[in-house]
């Protein structure tokens, strides 16, 4: 068995690193990708020891892209898409636009060249896909009207970006005066294309792709998955979703020239048209996380930190054109749209950093000389101090926000004043989650004409809840000034019907700090979790595999009493006879 290894070798050190680095990170309340970007920068060329293998982690981490983009379309229909494309189709276009002309204008001042420019500043002006999905999914929401803008605004770029990378070989061709010899296409190359024959053939593919996607792709997939899910083995199942997502992403590219993410994204839309896209989205779960963080750990192999000491200035510069220069941009264009200023906020804030994307352009860009490698070093820089500042951006966002929603008053205190305003309710019950477990305490509860206040994070529930006469706070209730709102105080149960274990741990521990006589009931899906939920002040921790075993034991007894009374009249004839 030979003993170079050096695929092994990357992928222990990667993610040995990225634990020891993430853990540091997370106890010192820093997001864990940070840490993960610091164990690549721990195990690349520009730092001593150990330099794992460049070229492979970057493989690994495009495998990371794909399965996170399948994701991605698995929990976003194409109606969510055209849902927002009044917003997310010209607000994308309007900030790329802006953000490439900032990023062209620093270009210019440090004596580059138009081209060099146009490739850094579109560099600089599509957001990273794992981390705005991150965020996102930490704040609870991808199913608000927010998140699906931002998703969608994300979306559109990726999709101008893929122009951007079919286009780059040729304009480097005709900058380069060598003609359609360096066209990046073939069929381009043999007709002799100029420069709008180009684009004119790639929005064909590109438009031959969707097409054959939503014509036959959302038929085949979904019969596909329902045959292999009546095979009754899960191991099979996991082996299609996977196959499904990783061969339509290379087949996308390979066929029509569509990148891998795009291709993988609308592979994961059309599989949502199956009734078990989300038992699909659990199963690529666990591989979707690990190779997310091998993509950032690649991201981080990439930096050479002394560029920032040598380059102070043009790095500055590069890092206010993706901090304020961008986001201020997205926000004015969410605001024109006459967007409430919650959402302008929101998507300013996710749009804030930059990743993937950039980080192909800048490659590309560098292989056809149309960036000089200080263009590269800044573009990474960029990236990783705009993705560790980025919560620190959603903070700021999340404190605005938290002073837009106060009630306004005459009073020079009101900036103390609760930035909820608190219900009426008393001796009621509070309900966070209204989904497939709290749909069903909420609708009992209703019925009994019983007081009691639902806690959702998606805007389109709360809404119908409205409808109904139902109480309902949009917002995450483990944040204190949401659950405060809910008056846990007076309140007489609490019910925390969410699956997170971690998050209703934060609710539990204040619900009980508030009022230590409420009912608290919670779910957990593990021993480990019920211990940790009764550890915090939980009375009653409900686990769903537990609860089912019992109701099949009682419809076994019943069954077995059944049987019995049936045969007991016969029983007591013979021994009469």
């Amino acid at each position: 068995m030979p003993h170079d290894t050096p695929l092994i070798a990357t992928v222990v050190a990667g993610l040995g690193l990225a634990f020891v680095f993430g853990t540091i990170a997370q106890r010192f309340r820093v997001p864990p990708l940070v840490g993960y970007l610091l164990a690549g920068v721990a195990v690349g060329p520009f730092t001593p020891g150990f330099v794992a293998d460049q070229a492979l982690a970057t493989e690994l981490a495009e495998l990371g892209i794909i399965l996170l983009m399948f994701g991605v379309g698995l929990n976003f229909s194409l109606n969510d898409l055209l849902s927002v494309r009044a917003i997310a189709v010209p607000g994308a276009i309007a900030q790329i636009a802006v953000a490439t002309l900032l990023g062209l204008g620093l270009a210019l001042l440090m004596g580059w060249t138009v081209g060099a420019g146009l490739v850094f500043g579109l560099a600089l002006s599509v957001a990273s896909t794992v981390v705005l999905l991150r965020a996102l999914q930490e704040r609870r929401l991808m199913d608000t009207e927010r998140g699906k803008i931002a998703v969608g605004w994300l979306i559109v770029e990726d999709l101008a970006m893929v122009l951007a990378l079919v286009l780059f070989p040729a304009v480097a061709s005709f900058q380069s005066g060598e003609g359609v010899a360096l066209a990046s296409d073939p069929l381009a190359t043999r007709f002799g294309l100029g420069l709008p024959g180009v684009v004119a053939l790639t929005l064909v593919k590109i438009a031959v792709f969707i097409a054959l996607m939503l014509v036959v792709g959302r038929r085949l997939i979904p019969w596909v998955l329902h045959y292999i899910a009546h095979t009754g083995s899960r191991e099979l199942f996991r082996l299609t979703v996977l196959a499904i997502a990783l061969c339509i992403a290379f087949g996308a590219t390979k066929l029509f020239g569509v990148s891998l993410a795009l291709g993988a994204f609308f592979a994961g839309m059309m599989l949502r048209e199956s009734p078990l896209s989300q038992r699909a989205a659990q199963e690529t779960l666990p591989l979707r996380d690990a190779f997310a963080v091998l993509f950032f750990v690649s991201v981080g192999m990439l930096f050479d930190p002394l560029s920032v000491v040598r380059e102070p200035w043009p790095f500055a510069a590069t890092l206010f054109v993706i901090v304020v220069g961008k986001s201020l941009a997205a926000l004015l264009i969410v605001v024109l749209f006459r967007h409430p200023m919650a959402t302008a906020l929101m998507i300013s804030a996710s749009l804030a950093q930059i990743g993937e994307f950039s980080f192909i352009l800048a490659e590309l860009g560098v292989a056809l000389n149309l960036l000089p490698k200080a263009g590269r070093d800044l573009i990474l820089a960029g990236a990783i101090f705009s993705i560790m500042l980025n919560p620190l951006v959603f903070a700021v966002v999340d404190w605005l926000t938290a002073r837009l929603e106060m009630p306004q008053t005459a009073s020079p205190t009101a900036a103390t004043a609760e930035p909820i305003p608190v219900t009426d309710l008393q001796d009621h019950t509070i309900l966070v989650g209204y989904g497939r477990v709290g749909s069903i305490v909420g609708d009992a509860l209703h019925q009994r004409n019983a007081p009691f206040l639902a806690v959702e994070a998606s805007d389109d529930m709360v809404a119908k809840l409205k409808q109904r006469g139902i109480e309902a706070l949009m917002g995450n209730a483990a944040r204190a000034s949401v659950l405060r709102a809910t008056n846990p105080a007076g309140a007489r149960s609490l019910v925390i019907a969410i699956p997170e274990a971690f998050e209703a741990g934060q609710i539990v521990e204040q619900a009980r700090a508030a009022n230590a006589g409420i009912q608290i009931i919670a779910r957990a899906h593990s021993d480990a979790e019920v211990d940790h939920l009764k550890g915090l002040g939980a009375d009653i921790v409900i686990m769903g595999e537990r609860e089912i075993a019992r109701g099949m034991i009682e419809e076994l007894d019943r069954g077995h009493a059944a049987v019995g009374t049936q045969h007991a009249p016969a029983a007591r004839e013979d021994s009469a006879a």
